[in-house]
């Protein structure tokens, strides 16, 4: 039997309703092609790993779904690397917002197939080619919140992107505008204090 894990379960029920059938279908797909999966939560959103080793993931906005494959540099199919590169993208198919933006199940199948393989052969990212942290654009109420606030624009520009996209990610899954805009103004005040969104769980 597949082992689901609860979090996942939780995720997709707060997703959008156009995300939904997205995310679950992702998901069957994954555990079709990969039995042994092991399902997680990292960075506030859904990912299989299997091996002990990332394989791939899935996430919801309020407009579009995306999936990634961790180890997409190193795949046969190079589009996928590409357009994971896209300023647009932010997702190896795109901004998917029905089913039917997905690649065929064939296709997507293989896909997991192979990059279980370069977990089996324990095959690593090179250095150089280390898949870099996904890069999210900066919504225009933030944008707009920023030019109120430069302390906070500045300290923001000045963070690595992994805290950045942990941030946009924080107020992106609000499910309402007035919990967004609650995180928005304690989020603000931490950044203009150049504190990450986790920082109460840092190591001091």
């Amino acid at each position: 039997m597949p082992a689901y894990d609860p979090r996942i379960d939780a995720y997709i029920a707060k997703a959008q309703p156009f995300a939904k059938p997205i995310l679950t279908h992702i998901r069957e797909l994954v555990h079709k092609a990969c039995p042994d999966v092991e399902e997680k939560i990292k960075w506030g959103f859904p990912h299989f790993d299997y091996r002990d080793e990332m394989m791939c993931s899935m996430a919801a906005f309020k407009a579009h779904a995306v999936f990634g494959f961790w180890k997409a540099p190193l795949m046969k199919d190079k589009k996928l690397f590409v357009m994971a590169q896209s300023e647009t993208a932010m997702g190896h198919s795109g901004k998917l917002t029905s089913i039917k933006d997905l690649p065929s199940d064939k296709i997507f199948f293989g896909y997991v197939k192979e990059a279980m393989k370069l977990n089996d052969e324990g095959i690593k990212l090179p250095p150089h080619i280390k898949k870099p942290v996904e890069e999210l654009p900066v919504p225009k109420y933030l944008s707009a919140q920023f030019k109120k606030n430069k302390k906070a624009q500045t300290a923001f520009e000045n963070f690595p992107p992994s805290h950045r996209k942990e941030y946009i990610l924080w107020f992106e899954e609000a499910k309402t505008e007035d919990t967004r805009d609650k995180r928005l103004a304690q989020g603000l005040e931490w950044i203009a204090e150049g504190k990450s969104r986790n920082w109460k769980y840092m190591k001091k």
